[in-house]
Formats: C-alpha cells, structure tokens, sequence
C-alpha cells in the first residue's frame, strides 16, 4: 500500500508548458519535416519524368530517322542480255566475259527501263535511253554483270531483274528528296519525278525492306543506295573477340590477386591509384598508345581488326579490374574464414568459394565493359579505321583479324560526314543497330547476374 495516488492521464487535446503536447497530433516541427520529405519526394519524381520524356525524345527521334535505312526503292525491268556485246565470240568463256566492263552493261539496262516505259504506256518527254540513268544506281551495271559472269548460259535471253534505283529516286519515295529541293539538282529533275510517279502506278518501282543495309558492305560516295553494315559488324565481332579473350583473363587474375593475395603496401597502392586513374583516361589517348605501339613499333597491319581489339582491351582492362574487385570485396569475410577455418588453402578458398560467389558481378562487369568498347569511335580514328571503307568479306578468320576493316561506331561515324543525306539516312540506321547490340548485351548480363546470384 501507499499513500502516493497514481497520475491522472493526460487529456490529449489539452497542453502544458511550453513543449507539452499528444504524440498522435503533428506538431509544426514535424509537418515541417514530413512537407520537406514529400517535396523531395516529388523532386525525385519529376527528375525520372524529366530523363525519361528526354529518353522517350532520344528513342522516337533515332527510330524516325533511322527506319527509312531498312527500306530501299527497287525497279523490276526485263533486260535482254544481248550476246552480240556481252559474247562477242559466242564461246561463253569466262576470260572473254570479264574483258566486259560495267560500261557495256549500263547501256543494257538504260534501255530496258526505257523499253519497259514504252511498253506500260506511261507518256514522257525522254526518248534518249541514256535519260533514264538518272533513275538507275550507279551499282546496277556492276550486279548485273556479277550476275552474268554467274550465269553465263542467260545471255542471249531477256531476264527480270531487280536493279536498286538511285540515291534521289529512293529519298523521293521516302519524302527526303521533294519537287523543290531538285530545282537546282543537276543529276535529276521533275520529268524524271513525274515518271517515278507513273511507274509507281504501274507497279515497276517498289519500296521494299532492304537486307543488303543489314548484310551488305559500304560503298562509295556516288553510291549511297547501296550502303550496308555487314562488313563493318563482322569487324566489330572480331574485334569483340580480341577484347574478351584478352580483357577477362588478364582483368580477372589482376583483380584476384590485387584483392586476396597481394600485400598491402605502398607498390599496391600505387597499383590502384594508377588503375583508377586509367579508367579515367580519355579513350583518344588509348588509340594514340596503339598507333605508338602496335602499329609504328610492332608493325601489325593498320586498320585491322586485331590493332582494334588489342587498343579496346586496354581501355576495358581498368573498368573489367575495377568491377570485379567490387564483386570480391561484397563477398563476406566470414566466407573465406568458414573455408580457412576447415582446413582449405587460400587458393582454395578463394576459387572454391570466393569466386562463384563474385561471378555475377564479375559477369556483369564485363559485359558492361565490351559494351562500352562496342560503342567505342575515338581510338579507332588514329589506327585508321574510319578512313577504310569495308567493302568486302573477309575470306577467313585469319584474314577477319588480319585483313583490313571497319566497326559499326566507326562506320557510323564516317557515314555522318559525307555529303549526300542518304548516308545521314543510313547512319541513324546504324545506330538502330548498334543499340539494339548494345541493349542485347545488357539484357545478357541481367540474366547472367539472375542466373548465377547465390544468396548467403
């Protein structure tokens, strides 16, 4: 028993002193804080809606630009392959038929797009066959003549045929080339307009999907129409290769040593600070080393491949190094003690059981680093891979590391500069690529790191 009689509680709506008040109530401190909370909330908000509008216009201005690329403007003519001036001899030898340059074959097709006006009954001011060349690529008489050196039985007989139409009738079907941006054009003007149109009735000019943009090789200027990627994406997996199967090894056993065997000391610090340092480095600086280096001093061959893959390596060793010792010090300590502890060496410990545990970063990690060499343009200036235009397939894997090439940045790249918008055209269809590679790659390492994630 005592005598002290128990509190009275508290009336929550009522106050005393100064500072009294209910715990349920929000007191003018408190909503100033949950006000400063909500407004940074709405900060964070509106800066993802800010980056994402910005994304959404980065992505619909690319595809906008980008997608005419994958089409191409084509003329279905009937050629009669005249034997009197593609076979002289009539002996169909191979020899007699490559003494026939592309000049003997243009008249052939100037005159079968003339032939096939005439006969649709489309009505134009042009009776000279040479005036329909403005409609024709400038590649037309090269791939009939690769056809007839292919088929050399077809001469003597009239064969329809796909010719690709030139840079201005393409741009004109895409609404790139208009009536009154030719006004001064000296390659093509409204008749030739006017005649596209009639023939488009007539079902002679089609716009299809263009799978030589995707498989095919670059060409010159006067023939943007006839400008792929293909060449330049096998330089760019060959290069992909020299990069992965330099930059992992070296870059994981770096980082293994570094964070589990290597002493702790001023060398190893200085160690460090250098790789951090060298992920840092503009990566022009890196393609000014591999010309000093693998070009002037070891003398590989300028514009391979192999040169490219050799620069990115270094590039990507600095950020392969750095993710993977990220990925080994989130391992617990407790892991590698738990092997000491029951009697396993530390090489034990750490490929047995540290490194399992890293492998999704250390995937993740390298991964993100090809991607970023992927995208790479500015060390391969100064090895002289934009100034080399990837015409041919390589006729091997020697000569795919070896032989001289282009990747798709750098392609891209040297598409930009030239003059005729048609490669502008082209260019935005090579970034199209390029991320869809880049966005691929991503969604690998995702899936690598969901793949492979351990839980501890």
């Amino acid at each position: 028993m005592t005598d002290a009689s128990a509190p009275t509680p508290m009336n929550p709506g009522a106050k005393k002193g100064k500072h009294a008040g209910s715990l349920y109530v929000e007191d003018a401190r408190t909503k100033k804080r949950n006000a400063a909370e909500k407004r940074f909330q709405a900060y964070g908000i509106a800066a993802i809606g800010v980056g994402i509008f910005f994304l959404v216009i980065l992505l619909v201005s690319i595809v906008r630009s980008g997608i005419p690329a994958f089409t191409q403007t084509f003329i279905e003519v009937p050629v009669y392959l005249d034997a009197a001036k593609l076979d002289k001899n009539g002996n169909r030898d191979p020899d007699d038929l490559r003494k026939v340059s592309t000049f003997g074959y243009a008249p052939l097709i100037d005159t079968a797009v003339l032939t096939a006006v005439q006969e649709q009954g489309i009505a134009t001011e042009y009776e000279n066959a040479k005036d329909m060349r403005a409609l024709v690529s400038a590649s037309a008489p090269a791939q009939l003549r690769d056809y007839v050196l292919s088929n050399p039985d077809e001469i003597g007989q009239t064969v329809d045929f796909k010719i690709l139409a030139s840079s201005r009738v393409d741009g004109y079907m895409k609404g790139r080339v208009t009536r009154e941006s030719i006004a001064r054009d000296k390659n093509i003007d409204a008749a030739h307009l006017d005649l596209v149109d009639a023939m488009v009735e007539k079902g002679d000019i089609q716009r299809t999907f263009n799978w030589a943009f995707i498989t095919g090789a670059d060409a010159s200027e006067s023939r943007p129409e006839q400008a792929g990627i293909g060449v330049s994406m096998i330089g760019s997996f060959f290069m992909m290769l020299v990069v992965l199967f330099l930059s992992l090894p070296i870059g994981v056993a770096a980082s293994i040593y570094l964070e589990e065997f290597a002493a702790k000391n001023r060398f190893t610090d200085l160690i460090e600070v250098n790789i951090s340092n060298l992920a840092a480095v503009p990566s022009i600086v890196f393609g000014i080393l591999g010309l000093a280096v693998f070009i002037q001093f070891a003398h590989l061959p300028q514009s391979a491949p192999l040169v490219g893959g050799l620069v990115l390596t270094l590039m990507t060793l600095p950020t392969i190094i750095i993710s993977t010792r990220a990925s080994l010090k989130a391992v617990p300590p407790s892991i590698r003690d738990a092997a000491l502890g029951v009697g396993a060496s530390k090489m034990q410990a750490v490929f047995h059981h540290v490194l399992p545990l890293a492998a999704p970063g250390i995937l993740t990690g390298t991964i993100i680093g090809l991607a970023q060499a992927l995208g790479e343009t500015a060390p391969l200036l100064l090895i002289g891979m934009v100034g080399y235009i990837a015409t041919n397939v390589p006729d091997g894997i020697a000569a795919g590391f070896l032989s001289p090439n282009s990747s798709m940045p750098a392609q891209i790249y040297e598409w930009s500069k030239r003059a005729d918008p048609a490669y502008y055209e082209r260019a935005w269809g090579g970034i199209i690529i390029l991320l869809l590679f880049l966005m691929t790659m991503n969604i690998i390492a995702i899936l690598l790191r969901r793949r492979f994630e351990r839980r501890w």
